[in-house]
């Protein structure tokens, strides 16, 4: 949201509802303007309505309106009046103003005794109450503006509706206004069909995540994308299904009509409505809401077998479900689970068994029927469920293979078996990203077996659930005295526990943690275990040291083909710490793909945000950005929290490299929020490079030195705070050094990373360590230096720390006057920086290649819209260049078509086009197609 939805919220507490809130804004002001009197708010039940009546309250409240209310009730509709004796209660004392027929007219509606008799010539009753209401209205309205506020409006009775239709009719000029909240599609009869309308619609997906992250316990992972799918957007129904599986187990969302569970309220709100349907026409319902998606045509089967064939058609008739070409449908997904909540059990499981007898050809959705039929353990379906989870487990569908084991447990008779089954999810679960799960499942090995090695298992699978959440000290203190305790007997699975380790130790980056795991791993043979593990736990605790063997290690693991998306994402890891960068990208980015391809996988975490990093290091900026986007999501789903931090901090690096200061600040803030630096080194080093590199931009350089220099301590022989990541700012660190005279300071860092690593270095390190070392050095070693660094192919690997050597040796060429040769440099450079849209780079290469008498692209103004856009709508407009439409970019970028459209209007006009067919040629005057 921007910032006016921003304020939108904050003032009212309403989440989403910004243009309908700003619509009653609007209603409001131009009743003083003799604008509409009336305003319907129309929407389905638990859509927010009452919610925006009472923003209006307020809202009027705080301009001098009074405002008079009144609610509709089902049991008061056939109480004359009654809807309007609660409106106008506050205004009674204004009634002896009124002339006497009508205030005897009005006093009679309401019950009141009155002395007054009417006469044989008086008017009609009913034109008397109504032109009684309208002046004591009118009369209110001199002294301050009147705001009717009537909620429910479709269940106020007949005659109160016909008094405030007469009125609407007959206050246009007066300061009077009529706001109706309605459930369905129209405003009541009376007021005719000119009334103005505000429907309020399903929230969006973003708003509808955005309202479930709000709730005191939101749900994450495959809860959280149930809830979303179910409550399709309806406000009360996200609040309440929230609220109730706040305490419920992780469901096992594969199977069949696994409905949520409703709270009292949303049963009233979505069952309400069966209770006066005909039983046949309810048990037909049962079918449907028995059935997913794919079974429906068998449900329709089903049910049709014993059932009068118009019980449908009284369905379609109520608004509860569509029929269409064969299909049934439910207009709302709660209205499936209301409808299956409130069969019994036996309703239920004679359902299912009819739609298992009709599913005899699918062995997978029959075993689903026969599963949720029973409550004993049934080792017959329960084999039925293992077979459907392998098949699921070779298509790459994770969660439903999971979801399977962990129904098929439930159903096992015997405790081995249970715990086997449970074993089997857990690895499941875990390719699917969900460490909240794992633990679940973990759990419930514990209290199904006595057996060692599957309670060793599941001790593991617990530290890595530990590990991949924000609990890492307890992960810690889980995985490496298991590690300890069998090493001996059991390196293989010493490993392992290390393995899960590694991931937290290499996040805290502390030493004392890192040398227990060195000298565990001094004590496991290298041929140990699983290669992928070796790898990644030698490469991550040691990423210098043990570089020769990791790397070997990696060459090994790489000749062995089909890889699982877990190794790959492991191996990926690894390739990334070791600056072997080129080769993460190939093993992450096909994992990627790999999950991408499978609609029952999704996304995972861990994998996007390494992919992330790896692809901002080289140069992949806009897919960096894409990677990062979709990494947050899913760890904020999943409750991944570092894997979460780590991508905000690629999106804050892009943004600060792109010259989007204040978001890349607000950004980075976000991602270390709550986060002890001494306990999360990796990411805290992370986050002051991006804040020194902001105040570089910004020619704050004492405090981008003073940032960079607390990467390393101070002392005779400086130590990086973080045993890997503190090393990359080596060369930002010499830049900035110079910029505020503190040469010989950074020098003595420098030199004291040369002989850390001397002969240890990858050719990135070497790189970065170079350019320090020329940088800081005097004029007569500076050119070799400089030279040293950008003869190395290997460099090319990582463009813009490679552009930046060009650019410092472009600068160092200039001084000495060597303007030619300064040229070349400086032009390569820049070519590196507009590709990437490094803007603050852009413009330091440009002002140097203006110093050597070259005009640069971009002088005349014409770059300068490509820089206003963010990455993500550069991204989206290259694509829509090629031809792409919308939903293909959403498919790709995994967002949906309406947020590509978005973002293409807000592009336009900063690339000075109107309309799609224009974007190929801006991008290519502009050098960016």
């Amino acid at each position: 949201m921007g910032p006016e939805a921003d304020a939108v919220v904050g003032r009212t507490g309403i989440i989403g509802r910004e243009a309908e809130v700003s619509r009653l804004r609007a209603f409001l002001t131009s009743v003083r303007q003799e604008g509409p009197t009336t305003l319907a708010v129309l929407g389905e039940a638990g859509s927010g309505k009452s919610a925006l009546l009472k923003a209006a309250a307020e809202e009027a409240s705080g301009h001098d309106f009074q405002v008079l209310r009144c609610s509709g009730h089902e049991g008061e509709r056939e109480l004359a009046f009654a809807g309007l004796h609660q409106l106008l209660e506050p205004v009674f004392r204004g009634a002896d103003d009124v002339p006497a027929a009508q205030r005897r007219a009005l006093l009679g509606a309401f019950g009141f005794g009155t002395t007054d008799r009417p006469t044989d010539q008086a008017p009609p009753e009913r034109l008397l109450i109504n032109l009684a209401v309208l002046t004591l209205l009118s009369e209110a309205a001199v002294r301050q503006p009147v705001l009717l506020l009537v909620d429910d409006a479709q269940w106020l009775d007949a005659c109160s509706l016909d008094a405030l239709a007469f009125v609407a009719r007959r206050v246009l000029g007066e300061p009077v206004a009529l706001l109706l909240g309605v459930r369905g599609d129209d405003a009541p009869r009376q007021f005719g069909t000119d009334v103005v309308q505000l429907p309020v619609p399903p929230l969006d997906d973003k708003a509808a995540e955005q309202l479930l992250d709000a709730q005191p316990r939101p749900p994450h992972g495959q809860l959280k994308e149930h809830i979303l799918r179910q409550a399709a957007g309806n406000p009360l129904a996200l609040v309440e299904l929230a609220r109730a599986t706040a305490r419920s187990r992780p469901l096992s969302l594969a199977g069949s009509a696994e409905a949520l569970p409703l709270t009292a309220r949303l049963e009233k709100v979505f069952a309400e409505r069966l209770e006066v349907l005909p039983e046949e026409t309810r048990r037909v319902l049962l079918f449907a809401a028995a059935a997913d998606a794919p079974d429906v045509p068998a449900a329709l089967l089903a049910a049709s077998a014993a059932s009068a064939t118009d019980a449908w058609s009284v369905a379609e008739e109520a608004g509860l479900v569509r029929l269409e070409s064969g299909r049934v449908a439910f207009r709302h997904p709660l209205m499936r689970s209301a409808v299956y909540g409130a069969a019994s059990f036996a309703a239920r499981r004679k359902v299912h068994l009819a739609l298992a007898d009709v599913l005899g050809g699918d062995p997978d959705r029959r075993a689903w029927h026969m599963a949720a039929a029973t409550l004993v353990p049934d080792e017959e379906i329960a084999a039925a469920l293992e077979e459907t989870a392998g098949r699921a487990r070779r298509r790459g569908g994770y969660r439903v293979a999971a979801a399977a084991l962990e129904r098929a447990a439930e159903l096992s008779p015997e405790g081995g078996q249970r715990a086997r089954r449970l074993l089997d999810a857990i690895e499941l679960a875990m390719n699917a990203g969900e460490p909240l799960w794992v633990e679940k499942l973990a759990g419930g090995v514990v209290s199904a077996t006595d057996d060692e090695a599957m309670l060793m298992s599941a001790k593991l699978w617990t530290g890595w659930a530990l590990a991949a959440t924000t609990r890492q000290k307890a992960a810690l203190s889980h995985l490496l005295p298991l590690a300890e305790d069998v090493v001996r007997e059991s390196p293989v699975m010493a490993l392992t526990a290390v393995g899960h380790a590694a991931f937290v130790v290499y996040s805290t980056g502390d030493d004392t943690y890192r040398r227990q795991m060195l000298d565990l791993l001094a004590r496991i043979p290298c041929d140990a275990g699983r290669d992928f593990d070796q790898v990644w736990t030698r490469a991550s605790c040691d990423p210098f040291g043990a570089r020769g063997t990791a790397l070997e290690l990696l060459r090994s693991c790489l000749a062995e083909p089909d890889r699982q998306v877990y190794q790959l994402t492991i191996l990926g890891g690894a390739a990334w710490v070791l600056d072997e960068t080129a080769t993460a990208i190939r093993l992450l980015g096909t994992a990627a793909e790999h999950l991408q391809a499978v609609a029952t996988v999704g996304s995972n975490a861990t994998l996007g945000q390494a992919l992330a990093l790896a692809q901002f290091e080289a140069g992949a900026w806009e897919a960096a950005w894409a990677s990062a986007e979709d990494a947050r999501r899913v760890a904020a789903e999943n409750g991944l929290e570092m894997a979460g931090r780590s991508a905000m901090f690629v999106g804050a690096a892009l943004l600060a490299l792109r010259g989007e200061a204040a978001d890349a600040r607000k950004l980075i803030d976000q991602a270390v929020a709550g986060v002890d630096p001494a306990e999360s080194r990796a990411l805290g080093v992370r986050a002051r490079w991006v804040r020194a590199m902001l105040a570089g931009v910004e020619g704050h350089h004492p405090l981008e030195y003073e940032l960079l220099r607390g990467l390393f301590t101070i002392g005779p022989e400086p130590q990086p705070v973080h045993y890997h990541a503190s090393y990359y700012a080596i060369g930002d660190l010499a830049a900035a050094a110079v910029r505020v005279g503190k040469q010989d300071d950074a020098a003595e860092v420098v030199d004291a990373v040369r002989r850390q690593l001397e002969g240890r270095m990858s050719p990135r390190v070497l790189l970065l360590v170079r350019r320090a070392e020329a940088v800081l050095a005097d004029d007569e070693k500076a050119e070799d230096l400089f030279g040293a660094a950008l003869r190395d192919p290997a460099g090319e690997a990582w463009p813009f720390e490679r552009a930046v050597v060009l650019l410092e040796y472009g600068q160092w060429l200039r001084r000495k006057r060597r303007t030619s040769e300064a040229r070349t440099e400086l032009a390569r450079a820049l070519t590196v920086f507009e590709q990437l849209g490094a803007r603050p780079y852009v413009e330091r290469a440009a002002a140097e290649l203006r110093a050597c008498g070259v005009s640069v692209r971009g002088d005349d103004g014409a770059s300068r819209g490509l820089e206003r856009l963010t990455p993500q709508q550069l991204q989206i407009a290259r694509l829509a260049a090629t031809g792409l439409t919308n939903r293909q970019i959403g498919e790709r970028l995994l967002l949906s078509a309406r947020t590509i459209g978005f973002h293409l209007y807000q592009t336009y006009p900063k690339l000075g086009i109107t309309n799609r067919a224009q974007l190929r040629d801006a991008l290519s005057s502009m050098g960016a197609s």
